[in-house]
C-alpha cells in the first residue's frame, strides 16, 4: 500500500497538468479568433450564408443594392432600400439617386481619370447604407451603349479600372460586378422595374406593360407578348425567358444599338464618330435656318450649321429622319392593343415642350410629338441657342414611335395619380397610343437599373 501513493500522485499531477494545457489552448484560440475578421468580400459570402440581414423594429427584413449605371451620357448611382418578401417580389422602402457627368466613355484614352467619379458616387453609397451593412451589400456596375459602341480594349482598360476601385471598397464586389449590359437585358431589366413598381409582378394573374426606352445610344422595346404570332414570327434572338421572383417570363425585347437619341442625331446630321478627313462641320436641315453653333458627341467637337432661311425644315427633316430610320425597326402588329411605359428622352423632350409638368408628369398622345415637331421645326426660332436641336429629336421620336407601329393619331387619358413621371402609352379599341409621362414611379427612378438589382441578387442567391 505504501508503494502506490506515489503512482497515484503522479497520476493527479499528470491530469492537472492536462488540464492546465488544454485550458491554456482554448483561452489562446478564442481570443485569437475574436480579434480575427475575414476580408470583406469572405465576410459577406458567410454574412449570406446566414442570411443575417437586418431586422427593423416592427420586424420587417431589409437588404441594401448598388447599382452603378454607366450611360453614354453620363454616370448614375443608384442605391436601394429593399422588404425582402418570402415568395414575393421585394418592394423598395427607399431609393437615393445621383448622377454626374460625362459617362465613362469620355475617359477611353485615360481611364485613370475616371476614378474620382466613380469614387465620389461611392461616397454617396457610404453615407445610405448603414456601416454594419456594407460588406453584405452587392456592388454592381452595368455599362450600356456608351461602353459598347467603344473599340473593345479600350472599354476593357475602363472596366479593369472600376473593378480595381470596386474591389477596394467595402461592399460586395465580385469579378462579375462589372460588366457590359447587353442591350437585350437593358430593356429586360427595364421591363422587370416598371412591372415590379406597378405591381404587375406581384401575382401571376395580372397582365404586365411594355417597356420602351430611349437613351443616348440605344433604344429598346420589351413586352411580353399575348399573342402566340408574335412568338411564332419574331427573329428568334427577340424572344427571351427567364426566371425572376419564381416564376418564368417571357418576354420580346430587342435593343437598336446606334438609334438612341444622341447616336441618331450624329448620323441625321450626316457625321461621324470619326470624321472623314478630318471634317467636323455639318449642315442639316434639322437646325434652325442659318444657326451655326458647336455640338460635342463621343468626344469630337462638330460645327453644326442650319440650311438657309426659306427652306421648308419639318418636312426636309421629316424626310431626313425616314431614311435614317428606313428598315431598321421591325414592326410588331400587338404593340396596338397592349399598354406601354416609356422613360428617358421620350419623358425629357416632353418636358422640354410644356407638355408635361416635370415634378407632376402627365399624358401625352403620341401625335403630339409630330404637332410639336411641325410647330417648332416651321415655327419662328426665337431662342434657337437654347435649344437648337429639339426640332429634330421631335421629329425623331415621332417617326421611332411610329416605326414601332404606334398609330400617330389617338384619344388622350388621364393618367392614374400613383404614376407619377413616367409616359404610359395605352393602345387599345377606345384608346390609342396614349402617352403618360413621368420620372419616377412611387419616388423611384424608372430606369433599369432596380431590375438589374433584382436579378444580380437573384445570382447571388443561387450560388
Amino acid at each position: 500500500m505504501v508503494m502506490k501513493r506515489p503512482k497515484l500522485g503522479v497520476f493527479l499531477f499528470v491530469a492537472f497538468l492536462l488540464a492546465y494545457l488544454l485550458f491554456l489552448k482554448y483561452h489562446y484560440s478564442t481570443s485569437k479568433a475574436s480579434n480575427f475578421r475575414p476580408p470583406p468580400h469572405a465576410e459577406s459570402n458567410l454574412a449570406r450564408a446566414g442570411d443575417d440581414r437586418p431586422v427593423s423594429a416592427d420586424g420587417l427584413d431589409f437588404q441594401y443594392g448598388i447599382m452603378f449605371d454607366a450611360g453614354s451620357t453620363g454616370t448614375r448611382v443608384h442605391i436601394f432600400k429593399l422588404q425582402m418578401k418570402n415568395k414575393e417580389p421585394p418592394t423598395v422602402d427607399h431609393e437615393t439617386f445621383k448622377a454626374i457627368k460625362p459617362g465613362l466613355s469620355a475617359y477611353a484614352d485615360d481611364p485613370e481619370k475616371c476614378a474620382a467619379g466613380i469614387q465620389e458616387l461611392l461616397d454617396v453609397a457610404k453615407s445610405s447604407v448603414p456601416p454594419s451593412m456594407w460588406a453584405k451589400t452587392p456592388l454592381v456596375l452595368k455599362a450600356t451603349a456608351g461602353l459598347r459602341l467603344l473599340p473593345g480594349e479600350k472599354a476593357k482598360q475602363l472596366l479593369e479600372k472600376v473593378r480595381q476601385i470596386f474591389h477596394e471598397s467595402p461592399f460586395l464586389s465580385r469579378d462579375d460586378s462589372v460588366s457590359i449590359m447587353d442591350g437585350t437585358d437593358e430593356g429586360i431589366s427595364a421591363w422587370i422595374t416598371v412591372n415590379v413598381l406597378i405591381g404587375g409582378l406581384s401575382r401571376a394573374d395580372l397582365t404586365t406593360v411594355g417597356m420602351l426606352d430611349l437613351g443616348g445610344g440605344s433604344t429598346q422595346i420589351t413586352f411580353s407578348p399575348r399573342d402566340e404570332k408574335t412568338i411564332q414570327m419574331s427573329p428568334i434572338d427577340f424572344i427571351r425567358s427567364f426566371q425572376m421572383f419564381d416564376r418564368t417570363h417571357t418576354v420580346y425585347t430587342h435593343s437598336y444599338l446606334g438609334l438612341g437619341l444622341m447616336s441618331a442625331r450624329l448620323t441625321i446630321l450626316g457625321g461621324s464618330v470619326d470624321p472623314p478627313g478630318g471634317s467636323t462641320e455639318l449642315v442639316s436641315p434639322c437646325l434652325p435656318p442659318q444657326y451655326s453653333g458647336r455640338w460635342e458627341h463621343a468626344d469630337v467637337v462638330f460645327t453644326v450649321k442650319g440650311q438657309k432661311a426659306g427652306e421648308p425644315v419639318f418636312e426636309t427633316c421629316l424626310t431626313r429622319v425616314q431614311k435614317v430610320l428606313y428598315g431598321k425597326i421591325k414592326r410588331v402588329s400587338e404593340v396596338v392593343s397592349m399598354d406601354f411605359y416609356a422613360f428617358s428622352f421620350y419623358y425629357d423632350r416632353a418636358v422640354n415642350l410644356g407638355i408635361i409638368d416635370e415634378k407632376m408628369g402627365g399624358a401625352i398622345r403620341v401625335s403630339d410629338y409630330t404637332d410639336a415637331a411641325r410647330r417648332v421645326c416651321s415655327g419662328p426660332s426665337a431662342e434657337p441657342q437654347q435649344n437648337p436641336f429639339l426640332c429634330l429629336d421631335l421629329v425623331y421620336i415621332s417617326v421611332l414611335l411610329q416605326e414601332f407601329g404606334f398609330p400617330p393619331h389617338q384619344q388622350l387619358r388621364v393618367s392614374p395619380p400613383s404614376l407619377l413621371l413616367i409616359i404610359k402609352l395605352i393602345v387599345s379599341s377606345d384608346w390609342v397610343s396614349v402617352p403618360q409621362l413621368a420620372r419616377t414611379i412611387n419616388q423611384v427612378e424608372t430606369s433599369w437599373a432596380l431590375g438589374a438589382t433584382f436579378n444580380y441578387m437573384e445570382t447571388l442567391r443561387g450560388s
